[in-house]
């Protein structure tokens, strides 16, 4: 499944991403951690993007979908993908329907996050990202627990940091932006029938629920049950075993034996044919 979410600053795409990777098995894709990336490792296009970024300038449309390229020629991307902050605009739209076309990758579904503007405020004022792992938490809505408390990268709690961006002061504009280039987007999938719309406020949970009827995926992990089989036999080996029955004796072979015990004691007589015999040795030595 290739999906691409589309939706305001703060209206959960990052989160709702990391849930369907989980779900779904497919890998998230954003912009920002692709940039990251390819700077440490010291690619090309890493060493392009760092140049545009020190110097204040934009990276090109061409270097993102560049790093796109290469990053959707990656094996765990066969099942699918998901695309979380890109397309911002009409042009890196169209530059993403060639790219995919050319990688016979078509999309397969568009969802649009909706949350009032109000909330979204909100939101963007109690978001933190992990230094170490880049993983993005709310402080209201989604912050650090069970699981996720400790970062996968350092074993330690995440050192939650607010972007520069993120906060009240910046929201108005940077929805301004959204509104004039990324909401024609809506209108731009909606005529290729891939787009999904939800709301994307109140429960967290809920709102994965949403994103999961929409896509036809599962809402949540299977829990795998233990195997009855195992179980019953470890109960008969626990058990001890029991002696078979006795088999009865037919009466009549009960009756001999008790006939046999009763010859062999003291005041028993012998039987008829030991006396037949020995009056026979008595008449003949008479004679």
């Amino acid at each position: 499944m290739r999906i691409v979410l589309l939706g305001p600053p703060g209206s959960g795409k990052g989160t709702q991403s990391q849930r369907l990777v989980e779900r779904v098995g497919i890998p998230q894709i954003s912009t920002g951690d692709l940039l990251r990336a390819a700077v440490s490792k010291g690619t090309e296009l890493g060493r392009r993007a760092k140049e545009a970024m020190d110097s204040g300038r934009l990276v090109d449309d061409s270097l993102v979908l560049g790093m796109i390229r290469e990053r959707l020629g990656e094996p765990d991307t066969r099942k699918g993908f998901i695309l979380d902050g890109f397309p911002r605009n009409l042009a890196q739209a169209h530059a993403l329907d060639h790219l995919l076309e050319a990688l016979k990758q078509p999309l397969d579904a568009v969802v649009q996050l909706e949350v009032d503007y109000g909330e979204l405020v909100r939101r963007i004022s109690g978001r933190r990202t992990c230094a170490d792992c880049g993983r993005v938490f709310n402080l209201l809505t989604s912050p650090p627990s069970g699981a996720n408390l400790r970062c996968p990268v350092t074993g330690e709690p995440h050192r939650l940091v607010q972007r520069p961006d993120d906060n009240e002061a910046t929201v108005s504009e940077r929805l301004r932006v959204y509104d004039e280039k990324t909401r024609p987007l809506i209108d731009f999938y909606r005529a290729r029938g891939l787009l999904r719309v939800i709301d994307a406020e109140g429960d967290l949970d809920a709102v994965t629920r949403r994103l999961a009827q929409v896509l036809g995926v599962p809402a949540l992990r299977a829990v795998a049950k233990p195997k009855r089989p195992a179980r019953r036999k470890a109960k008969r080996a626990a058990a001890p075993r029991k002696r078979p029955a006795a088999r009865k004796k037919p009466a009549s072979r009960a009756k001999a034996t008790r006939q046999r015990a009763s010859a062999r004691k003291g005041g028993a007589r012998r039987p008829k044919v030991a006396r037949k015999k020995s009056a026979k040795r008595s008449r003949t030595r008479r004679g």
